[in-house]
């Protein structure tokens, strides 16, 4: 179990490259290095449990037994706090994304890495593909299109106009 929520964790971190420019707050890696924390943990854990158990050990199995209660309350109070926040977790993201699309220009960093976002998740705007009437490059292109990276993948003439939102 530790192995494996070591390698989710680093899979996180791998993966926040990727859309760090979405996830501006310095907080949003806290979640993977808490989960290689608690691998790490968990293996020690491991080990006190393994080790009392060969030893037949009254008081190594209580400290294990203790642990593990600790462990579930952590758990439980991550679960609540993970359910009450959700909304604020969910409405600081959708602002972020929506300054780094007023930053869109088709050229900078942060294009590129709206472009692959689009693409990887098949999505278009922060909502739908009405997110990018109000941005400043829907505005100054001035062809009433969004980013071809909008398109779906199936349509190959998609030129991203939005009088073809059946394409999108």
């Amino acid at each position: 179990a530790a192995a494996g929520l070591s390698y989710v964790g680093a899979y996180v971190i791998n993966t926040y490259k990727s859309y760090d420019n979405f996830l501006q707050d310095k907080y949003a890696l806290l979640p993977a290095v808490i989960i290689i924390c608690v691998a790490v943990v968990m293996f020690v854990i491991g080990l006190i449990g393994c080790c009392a158990t060969f030893r037949e050990s009254r008081v190594g199995l209580g400290l294990f037994l203790a642990i593990i209660l600790v462990i579930f309350i952590a758990e439980v109070s991550a679960f609540v706090l993970g359910f009450v926040y959700r909304e604020k977790v969910k409405t600081d993201v959708q602002g972020t994304m929506r300054s780094v699309f007023e930053k869109y220009d088709g050229k900078n960093p942060e294009s590129t890495v709206v472009d692959y976002l689009q693409e990887q998740l098949h999505c278009c705007g922060v909502k739908n593909y009405s997110d990018w009437t109000t941005t400043q490059w829907f505005n100054s292109t001035g062809n009433n299109s969004v980013p071809r990276s909008c398109c779906q993948q199936e349509a190959k003439n998609c030129t991203g106009h939005l009088d073809q939102p059946q394409e999108l």
